[in-house]
């Protein structure tokens, strides 16, 4: 019960802005994680909103239905304003560097037209979802053209295909990824010359138990008229330093909304969390925002943690690289930090960005002491020092505890110092129950190497008792019947 008054009060103190003073703002949403049992327990704010900027506010006119935004690695700032049909590049400090609008190719003026998704490689390509002209755009940093991906040919695409690309991501070796409109396939791949290699990462639909009755029932018409089981699009991607992709898909009711797909195109994303990675796992199935969370973007941010943008009811999920549920927040509404229609997160240093079209504009959230303490935590354990993120759980947990993940990440440091049976209390108080039974395997473990020597050498001691005694029966009952013999 103390655990509860206490985690209660630190959310409290987190929505009144008494979280941290990162922002000017308090939340106007509630923040929270669930527990073993499913349910939604409340925690203090991990990120606050800042402040939202239009283009108004930078100086560029107003945006005009964005579609998405990438930063650097240096910070700069690239914003695909789609009904615009530019891009507004801002530095670090979010000061206009340029405004792309055209661009010459073949000795003509040319326009992006209603593009969806934009990539910027570390030595400055621009690489643009190009949607409504059926293409890829390359542009150098200065805005200038380089090349076209257009037109696909493979003897694996059917005879009508047509490329309409909507997001993008470009990997190390210059392998562009692309998701593209009705392709059920997977995600498309182009080498880095723009030849169409394949598809990566197809998504797998699983029958429910009615849908395979409603098969046995219907008839052959029926059947052949059905288009159930067609597997669903993907809906945006990011890369990490590794090159492995994240991706989400538009299959609502998947246990798989997120995957994280290797250089084979295998999803190789861990899955060890209480539940699946997806967002809410409960919620109404009536009435407005009901229904599975449906993710339209997704970002890593580094340390193994990624945040999946949840545009049903606004949110952010942010998951730690086991499948563990670090944090939520956001939510709909007409107030700064909310939401209308939510279509892209990026991460700018600490601050985290989201993109709302309906807005038309770009919401800021700084972290707060929380926040930070979470995710520099997960980001030492991440990166294998461990006992160093220990002290920070510890403040953590004296901010909220009843915070799961802060015992299960001092469980795990616990146990990768032999101290098993200290590991097995922690996973305990965070109802790990998996890494509990590995606790517990070598704690038992553990104790019976060490009363090994003592045992064997009271067994031996016993046995030695037990036959020294077997040979003085023997002798004893030898010299009574030789006794008794003599007396006869």
């Amino acid at each position: 019960m103390n655990k509860w008054l206490v985690s209660v009060l630190a959310a409290v103190l987190a929505f009144t802005g008494a979280a941290g003073p990162a922002s000017a703002f308090s939340a106007p949403y509630e923040s929270y994680t669930y527990n073993y049992y499913l349910d939604a327990v409340p925690i203090p704010a991990p990120y606050l909103p800042d402040r939202a900027v239009t283009g108004r506010d930078l100086g560029v006119g107003d945006f005009r239905s964005p579609n998405d935004l990438f930063v650097a690695k240096d910070g700069t700032l690239y914003i695909l304003d789609s009904g615009n049909a530019r891009i507004i590049v801002l530095d670090p400090g979010w000061k206009p560097v340029r405004v792309i609008g055209s661009f010459m190719r073949d000795g003509r003026e040319d326009r992006l037209l209603n593009p969806g998704g934009i990539h910027v490689t570390e030595n400055g390509l621009i690489y643009v979802a190009d949607t409504d002209n059926r293409r890829v755009v390359v542009l150098d940093g200065e805005g200038r053209f380089v090349r076209l991906l257009e037109n696909p040919q493979s003897d694996i695409l059917p005879p009508n295909f047509i490329f309409n690309p909507l997001k993008l991501t470009v990997d190390s070796a210059g392998r562009v990824y692309v998701v593209s409109r009705g392709a059920f396939e997977g995600i498309m791949q182009f080498d880095s010359d723009g030849t169409f290699i394949g598809y990566v990462g197809t998504i797998h639909v699983r029958q429910s138990i009615f849908d395979k009755i409603w098969l046995r029932l219907a008839t052959r018409e029926q059947r052949a008229r059905m288009q159930l089981y067609i597997p669903t699009e993907f809906s945006n991607l990011d890369i990490d330093d590794k090159d492995f992709i994240y991706a989400t898909n538009i299959d609502t009711y998947s246990d798989e909304l997120i995957k994280r797909l290797n250089p084979s195109g295998q999803d190789v994303l861990k899955r060890f969390g209480y539940y699946p990675v997806r967002g809410d796992v409960r919620y109404r199935n009536f009435g407005s925002s009901a229904g599975p969370s449906m993710f339209v973007d997704i970002k890593y941010l580094g340390g193994g943690m990624y945040t999946g943008l949840d545009a049903k009811r606004g949110r952010l999920f942010t998951y730690n690289d086991e499948g563990d549920l670090l944090y939520v927040f956001g939510a709909l509404g007409t107030q700064v930090g909310t939401f209308t229609v939510p279509v892209a997160v990026e991460r700018q240093g600490m601050d985290i960005l989201v993109l709302d079209r309906a807005k038309s504009n770009i919401t800021v959230f700084k972290p707060t002491r929380f926040g930070r303490l979470v995710n520099e935590a997960t980001r030492l354990h991440y990166d294998g020092y461990s006992t160093a993120a220990v002290a920070l759980w510890r403040e953590v947990l004296a901010l909220n505890s009843n915070y799961d993940a802060a015992y299960i990440g001092i469980g795990k440091s616990l146990l990768l110092e032999k101290r098993n049976e200290e590991a097995m209390e922690y996973f305990k108080l965070g109802m790990k129950r998996r890494d509990y039974s590995v606790a517990f395997k070598r704690y038992r473990k553990e104790v019976l190497q060490a009363q090994f020597g003592p045992v064997m050498s009271a067994i031996v001691a016993l046995v030695a008792a037990w036959l020294a005694f077997r040979v003085f029966r023997r002798r004893r009952m030898r010299r009574v019947v030789n006794h008794e013999a003599r007396l006869h």
